[in-house]
């Protein structure tokens, strides 16, 4: 059991990754991006080329990392600016449809260009004894990078002036541009910095199995139970809902089995929502 749950955590780590970089677009926009996970894949294939090419694995990582980042960059300066416009639930189903069309269309290029592509960072080492529980050298360091981008990204949004700035968009976005905090600019900011995340998930999560072509559409939605579960527009909420909701999808694969997970995490979210509607740390409406 010991070794489910280790393996619960290195999972959990990851998806919470993959939920904060939905939530906070979702905090400071009112957008859903449904095209996340194919951002992912992108930054995954372009590391998978790079390597390929003979490029050394920690540079081609940070090409994957820029590549999102850009990707998601794109996205915010142009179909997004349409959204922006829009108010209410007007603004969450034109980004819902948009975002769709984008995952879409660059699943079916990724297919057709890539068909067998895939990303698999083979981490070389001896397993190392945790609580008597032999782990792989690549899941500690996935886990380790996951853990330490967390831990980053709340400090950013707490102790600097950038992510105060954020904070306060999220929060109040007519308030925010009373005291000259421009949303736009920090929109763009964090759209790009979600495409980073993108791509730092594919990285970590190929230390422990192959992120292949058609891995966007899973990735996106693992992303949006985190990301609602946590709470939308909270990272430390993210990150506890990524790390139980991890633990219950390996209990489950262990005694279930791996074919019935995504039912499982889907009523573990649903449960969670029964109960608390704003999500674990999410702030009141």
């Amino acid at each position: 059991m010991t070794a489910v749950i280790l393996d619960g955590l290195v999972l959990g780590l990851q998806f919470g990754l993959l939920g904060v970089g939905m939530t906070l677009v979702y905090g400071l926009g009112g957008v859903l991006n449904l095209a996340y996970g194919q951002i992912a894949v992108i930054a995954a294939i372009l590391v998978a080329n790079a390597m390929a090419a003979g490029v050394p694995a920690v540079p081609a990582a940070a090409v994957g990392l820029l590549a999102g980042a850009g990707v998601g960059l794109v996205l915010d300066r142009s179909l997004m600016q349409a959204v922006y416009r829009r108010q209410g639930e007007h603004r969450v189903l034109l980004g819902l449809l948009l975002t769709l069309g984008v995952a879409i269309a660059v699943d079916g290029l990724l297919q057709w260009r890539y068909p067998l592509g895939a990303l698999r960072l083979a981490i070389g080492g001896d397993p190392i004894s945790i609580l008597g529980v032999g782990m792989r050298t690549g899941s500690l360091l996935a886990s380790g990078i996951s853990l330490c981008v967390g831990v980053a990204l709340v400090v950013f949004l707490r102790a600097t002036t950038l992510g105060r700035a954020t904070r306060s968009v999220i929060q109040d976005e007519v308030g925010a541009r009373l005291v000259g905090i421009s949303p736009p600019r920090v929109r763009a900011f964090i759209f790009g910095l979600s495409g980073a995340m993108a791509g730092l998930v594919a990285v970590t999560r190929s230390m422990t199995s192959p992120v292949t072509v058609t891995a966007g559409v899973n990735f996106t939605i693992l992303a949006l139970i985190v990301a609602v579960v946590g709470g939308l527009g909270s990272v430390s909420g993210a990150f506890l809902a990524g790390v139980l909701l991890g633990i219950v999808s390996t209990v489950s694969a262990f005694y279930i089995g791996q074919y019935i997970t995504t039912i499982v995490l889907l009523t573990a979210a649903a449960a969670t929502i029964l109960v608390r509607p704003r999500g674990l740390l999410g702030r009141p409406g």
